[in-house]
């Protein structure tokens, strides 16, 4: 079957890096097309002999006109009702992070000018893109993630559809940078013992063997844990009866360096041995 993936997301979130990942995978690539020449573009490529290894993706963000990204919606449904398969891949990252990576590469925002400041634009461009993050397929938040992990995250998301072959993603985050905004379940730890108040272990993190060692010597630890795989297992199978392609399950102690970093490790060995498509990314410290 033809395969549309359809890339938006906010400026700044790393757009431009997954159409260039989907071009190292095999997709022919157009970055920002308007939505009303979408059909005409699969016209043309109809008339040039379209069949079953066509793999297009097109990137689609606050560039284009605002009347032809609530015109998106009807367009991709009409595509679909022709036998082609399609998909839409949002990404977005933290307020806090798009302000820091327009201030450290010094790019201007594509909605900013003179009387539209960097947060002033960042707040309007997600009103602009509200259309296309409400028929989202799956909702990747960039915030903290490496190239390669964001590559290993847009290769497991075009996965063709199926529940033997559910992506299951377990991510560790500090409650002090803020929520995630792309979670299925989250799982709160900061009630274990913490490694930071060890002085020895501060400047550690949860790959670290003695962090480790302190981790799995506390019986809270291991219970936590316990529960955690034990109402994964319960309920995983459900949501993939359910025909769901992707879980993202979120592990946020305060700093996002100790504890949620060896639990999320700890699940993902675990279902790892159960699962086909199962990953780990960190997102307050380096890959």
């Amino acid at each position: 079957m033809p395969r549309l993936v359809v890339v938006s997301g906010r400026s700044g979130s790393g757009k431009t890096s997954a159409l260039n990942i989907l071009e190292d995978v095999g997709f022919d690539c157009i970055d920002n097309l308007p939505p009303s020449l979408l059909p005409d573009l699969i016209k043309q490529l109809n008339s040039e002999g379209i069949n079953d290894d066509l793999r297009l993706a097109v990137g689609i963000d606050a560039r284009n006109l605002v009347g032809d990204l609530s015109k998106l919606p009807d367009i991709l449904a009409r595509l679909e009702a022709t036998g082609i398969e399609v998909s839409v891949i949002f990404l977005q990252a933290r307020r806090s992070d798009l302000i820091r990576r327009y201030s450290e590469t010094r790019r201007k925002h594509p909605l900013s000018h003179e009387t539209v400041s960097l947060p002033e634009a960042i707040d309007l461009e997600a009103k602009i893109l509200s259309p296309i993050l409400n028929i989202s397929d799956r909702n990747i938040d960039t915030s903290g993630l490496s190239l390669h992990q964001l590559r290993d995250l847009i290769k497991n998301t075009i996965v063709p559809n199926s529940p033997e072959h559910m992506a299951i993603l377990f991510e560790s985050f500090g409650f002090k940078k803020g929520l995630p905004d792309a979670s299925d379940f989250i799982f709160d730890v900061r009630c274990l013992p913490n490694p930071y108040w060890k002085q020895e272990l501060r400047s550690l993190t949860g790959f670290d063997e003695g962090v480790i060692e302190f981790l799995e010597s506390q019986v809270e630890v291991a219970a936590m844990l316990s529960d955690i795989i034990g109402f994964l297992t319960r309920w995983i199978p459900k949501f993939q009866a359910n025909n769901r392609s992707y879980l993202t399950i979120s592990i946020g102690c305060t700093g996002g360096q100790h504890r949620s970093v060896y639990i999320a490790n700890r699940l993902r060995e675990h279902f790892a041995k159960e699962q086909s498509l199962v990953q780990v990314v960190h997102k307050e410290i380096s890959a």
